[in-house]
């Protein structure tokens, strides 16, 4: 074959491995955690990753290891589209049948819990990368045992607690109304947040406790392990303070995750007024558009990938002619 039909054909096979290796080196995004009631990653890392005062948390560590803690805004299925129960087993919804986060299907009923009661209830989903979706909150039937791996059976799915569309991100939350039925003692609420502009999901397990009362366990002798820790969501500083330990991105560009993104979404014709006051993700310096952010980042990241292999194959090719020239002569 001669020389300049080889550096071609090098150069075209060159160029597909580059290009799936920028594209695969791209961050799947995170998104967010119901922070109230708060769910259980959310309540561990609150409580440090590294040294989680609660017995449960402690124990998902040490089944789970700390990073899935440092990744509390990333529990999803980016192929879901819906398709929750096919894709989740029983006994691991906590961690939408992620082995990252197996920790957190842990069946223990010391969990720590919100408390709340029955009737209306302002639920905050805290977000790091706004997109938008539908939430759907669901709560387990009557007769719930927190000591058993819970399953899709649990949930009363024909009854969610709270349905919520594109709500307004505000503050770094996602608020919406719902209700809460009549139940007694420890209850699970189950979170799931589909995109309408990815197939991507996201889920959440929130431990609650109904008919009042406080949230933590009875003080302990001094010689025991000492009581759990009130339920709450991590705050701001929290969640700057770990970004660089986490695994995927906070800035909400998911749509540019070959695995989760559907059609990039059509230009934004909010007013820039409007659009200045929306909420920032914890690590970002720029506003966030509700569909994750500038659809043009993806065009991007493959671009970058075609000059930088568009380059590689130049330069063989020129080296390879100036190793020709030397034979001649």
């Amino acid at each position: 074959m001669p020389a300049r039909r080889k550096a071609a054909a090098v150069a075209a096979l060159g160029l597909t491995p580059l290009a799936l290796t920028a594209l695969a080196a791209a961050p799947a995004s995170a998104h967010g955690s119901l922070g109230d009631p708060v769910s259980r990653v959310s309540q561990c890392y609150a409580e440090g990753p590294e040294s989680p005062k609660s017995a449960a948390c402690k124990a998902a560590v040490a089944a789970g290891g700390t990073q899935a803690l440092y990744d509390w805004n990333g529990i999803r299925i980016g192929d879901a589209g819906g398709r929750h129960q096919e894709l989740i087993p029983d006994g691991k919804l906590c961690s939408a049948n992620n082995a990252e986060f197996k920790g957190l299907d842990l069946a223990r009923a010391d969990w720590p819990a919100t408390s709340v009661s029955s009737g209306s209830y302002t639920f905050k989903y805290r977000v790091t990368a706004p997109h938008k979706g539908t939430f759907k909150v669901y709560v387990t039937k009557p007769g719930y045992d927190p000591s058993k791996p819970l399953a899709w059976g649990d949930l009363d799915l024909a009854n969610p607690v709270a349905t919520a569309t594109d709500p307004a991100a505000e503050g770094g939350f996602y608020t919406f109304s719902g209700r809460l039925p009549e139940r007694s003692g420890k209850q699970m609420l189950y979170t799931v947040w589909q995109r309408s502009d990815s197939p991507e999901a996201f889920y959440s397990c929130s431990d609650v406790t109904f008919g009042g009362g406080s949230n933590q366990a009875p003080e302990a002798p001094a010689s025991q392990e000492p009581a759990a820790p009130s339920a709450s969501a991590p705050s701001e500083e929290q969640i700057e303070a770990g970004t660089e330990k986490s695994t995927v991105e906070h800035g909400g560009h998911g749509d540019q995750d070959a695995r989760t993104s559907a059609e990039p979404a059509a230009a934004d014709p909010t007013p820039a007024a409007a659009q200045a006051n929306r909420p920032k993700a914890a690590s970002a310096g720029e506003n966030l558009a509700e569909t994750g952010g500038d659809a043009s980042t993806g065009y991007l990241a493959v671009g970058g990938a075609a000059t930088l292999a568009l380059g590689s194959a130049v330069l063989f090719a020129s080296v390879r002619r100036r190793a020709a020239g030397g034979a001649r002569r």
